[in-house]
């Protein structure tokens, strides 16, 4: 539960649980960054530390507070919608908070007609970056919880759609530096033995975000089918997820003799995989490496290659597996520190059942005949 010490709108931790920015309008205590967004909806704002408070309004926010706040516009929050934390985008916390206090879309209050990511079908039309250039394209797309797919079509009026995703394996996160839109959605999906990355964007941050949620709410009502014993606190964390870290390093081949080439990695966490693309927006990768444990013959370390060649970057990560032994380059110490850090939190978790089916996969695709 939120209290005085965070954040209503983003869980920020205060220094020394002292709020410096307070909605005097909504009684509720804030950051700096969630503070600026209060104020574009018209909410009034004061700053605790430098501006005059009034004896009603030190009353009115004794009475108030956060605690009271949550219970009035959280009080029917599906479990499937995205609470923003402090590192999300401007845009999932933005519209979380016009969500709440603007549309009062959480009261628990009938709403007709019903939110657009609560029906169980959504459709619309969202700017996809093509498969084999930069160009984005508008394209229809079509979610159907009864089905649990998510199709697109190349033409609003096309009579077949050109994919059809299964939401069994969708993922959705927010990109919008790597897509350079402020509302740069990346879908992540397998398709036959590639991953699948569709790159999309919306004009109106309401609607990529109803897109997100409605995405969320398909994505849950798949779990509680495949799992039915599952709870809340099991499911929730695997509807969506964020990349545990992206980036560009250096990569050589495996006898280590080979030229470094840059390639774009992504460290997907939960599925205990590190894929590596020519660019950080290509469609699918050109490979991936799966993660295990220590206690499976997996490390990583600093190292400093001996035959390095072609590589401009001098910040060596080593990953050994039971196959072979990967070496990477990193432009700066901070980069191969980071990786470092990420790699190792996931070699230090116990594999899952579904981990053990990756690696059976993954085996297949690496080893399937020619």
């Amino acid at each position: 539960m939120t209290t005085t010490e965070h954040c209503i709108s983003c869980l920020f931790a205060f220094e020394s649980s002292d709020p410096d920015w307070a909605s005097y309008e909504l009684g509720v205590f804030v950051c700096l960054n969630c503070s600026g967004i209060h104020r574009s909806l018209s909410s009034r704002v004061k700053s605790i530390r430098l501006d005059f408070w009034e004896d009603k309004l030190v009353q009115f926010m004794k009475s108030s507070g956060n605690a009271n706040a949550q219970a009035l516009y959280e009080k029917a929050v599906p479990p499937y919608y995205y609470r923003p934390q402090q590192h999300d985008c401007n845009v999932l916390r933005e519209q979380w908070i016009r969500a709440k206090y603007e549309r009062k879309e959480f009261t628990g209050e009938t709403k007709y007609p019903p939110v657009s990511y609560s029906t169980g079908f959504y459709e619309g039309m969202l700017w996809k970056k093509g498969k084999e250039n930069t160009q984005f394209l508008k394209r229809k797309f079509v979610l159907s919880e009864r089905e649990f797919t998510l199709t697109y079509y190349n033409k609003e009026n096309s009579k077949g759609p050109k994919a059809v995703i299964a939401i069994k394996d969708l993922n959705a996160t927010f990109q919008p530096q790597k897509i350079g839109h402020p509302h740069g959605l990346q879908f992540t999906f397998q398709d036959n033995d590639h991953t699948r990355n569709l790159y999309v964007y919306h004009e109106s941050a309401e609607e990529i975000v109803t897109w997100y949620n409605a995405i969320r709410a398909a994505r849950y009502a798949y779990l509680k089918t495949a799992y039915p014993t599952g709870t809340d606190e099991e499911l929730i964390p695997k509807i969506t997820r964020n990349y545990l870290k992206e980036g560009y390093m250096e990569k050589t081949g495996p006898l280590q003799k080979e030229p470094f080439r840059k390639r774009w990695f992504i460290l997907d966490s939960q599925n205990r995989k590190l894929f590596y693309f020519k660019e950080q927006l290509d469609a699918e990768e050109l490979g991936v490496i799966f993660i295990g444990t220590e206690s499976n013959g997996y490390s990583v370390k600093e190292c400093v290659p001996k035959h390095a060649r072609g590589n401009k970057w001098t910040c060596g990560v080593s990953v050994e597996t039971p196959e072979r032994q990967f070496v990477f380059m990193c432009e700066q110490e901070r980069e191969q520190r980071e990786w470092l850090e990420a790699l190792r939190k996931v070699m230090s978790r116990p594999m899952q059942y579904s981990c053990c089916r990756i690696i059976v996969h993954l085996y297949f695709c690496l080893h399937k005949p020619s």
